[in-house]
């Protein structure tokens, strides 16, 4: 009657539970409330718990591996297919027990407290900035309604509508034009909330020295390097860099069949955040090595036979695999390095 295994699904309020033995046979199926969970499992003997990885699953991973069990996350896509019939709390409990077991399932790093921290200045910083384009482009456009147009780019608001607004001779309402001023003063409130959060992100990358090792990568600066080593925490959970830059989604997605290798567009797979930051600094990479124009360059010749959007993505997959050895190996960057 010995539980060793347990399937764990999350919720607000209500959890569900489930155990099997040694052979794989329940011995255990339970509802808890929130404030039961912790006791509960601080009376068990150790064992393992899978758990998907959703809202809440890194705390609960750290409090039980406090309490003395190893902890098993893993992404939902992975879990779904051990649900059996019809989806409710207790089959979704047993499929996660019966997919934390498989020796060939894939599990997802559990992140500490600082990551999850600096993780989470990122995605306010990406609020933030999604909220300030989106500010913009109503300014544009109901400038627009007037026969004002104002060039694309966020730099263009703060320099050609203060004159717009002041100028006496374009017949504008003056409600409207206090609408834009109100308008334009949300703006600079965004922009001073994105330009704060950099700074805090700034800071921790400099007390971070696997950050600063990573800054040194072309196409990689402080927000791209902080958000790189808070998501990956330990490196060496992938094998190689290979298994790196797919966790990213910059590989290429199979279709393939009867010995015929048939290859697609980039997968796109995982951290949409870190894979479009990956890609934009690619550009930049890119656009500065056009400038060089050296004929030797590998970037170059990529670029002259393919288009610049699949050389961005063969860029960033290129520095996901080099961002994989700088981590695992503890390595600092060498520009001019080649493999003995």
């Amino acid at each position: 009657m010995e539980i060793t295994t347990i399937g764990l699904d999350l919720a607000k309020n209500v959890f569900q539970i489930h155990g099997v033995n040694e052979r794989g046979k329940a011995v255990l199926r339970k509802q808890l409330k929130r404030d039961q969970v912790a006791p509960f499992f601080a009376n068990l003997p150790p064992c393992l718990i899978g758990i998907e990885a959703c809202a809440s699953a890194h705390h609960w991973a750290r409090k039980l591996q406090a309490l003395g069990h190893t902890v098993r996350l893993m992404a939902p896509q992975f879990v779904k297919p051990y649900v059996k019939s019809n989806k409710n709390d207790a089959a979704d409990a047993e499929a996660i027990c019966e997919a934390v077991s498989r020796p060939s399932m894939r599990f997802v790093p559990i992140k500490n407290v600082e990551q999850q921290s600096v993780l989470s200045l990122h995605r306010v910083r990406q609020g933030f900035v999604k909220a300030r384009t989106a500010q913009a482009n109503q300014i544009r456009g109901l400038l627009g309604e007037y026969g004002l147009v104002v060039p694309q780019g966020i730099a263009y608001i703060a320099q050609r509508v203060p004159p717009l607004i002041e100028d006496a001779e374009n017949e504008l309402p003056g409600t409207f034009r206090l609408l834009i001023k109100r308008l334009l003063d949300h703006l600079k409130a965004l922009q001073e909330q994105v330009d704060e959060i950099e700074v805090q992100i700034k800071a921790w990358h400099r007390a971070s020295e696997a950050s600063q090792r990573l800054e040194k990568v072309p196409g990689i600066g402080p927000l791209t390097a902080s958000a790189l080593v808070a998501s990956i925490g330990d490196a060496k959970n992938f094998d190689n860099g290979r298994q790196f830059a797919a966790w990213l989604g910059v590989v290429p997605r199979q279709h393939s069949s009867g010995g015929k290798p048939t290859l697609l567009g980039m997968s796109k797979r995982g951290d949409a955040y870190l894979r479009t930051m990956l890609i934009h600094g690619a550009r930049s990479v890119i656009y500065r090595a056009t400038q060089k124009s050296d004929p030797e360059s590998w970037l170059i010749k990529l670029t002259t036979r393919r288009n610049k959007n699949v050389a961005a993505v063969a860029m960033a997959n290129k520095t996901a695999r080099t961002v994989w050895a700088l981590l695992a190996h503890g390595r600092e960057f060498k520009a001019g390095y080649a493999a003995a």
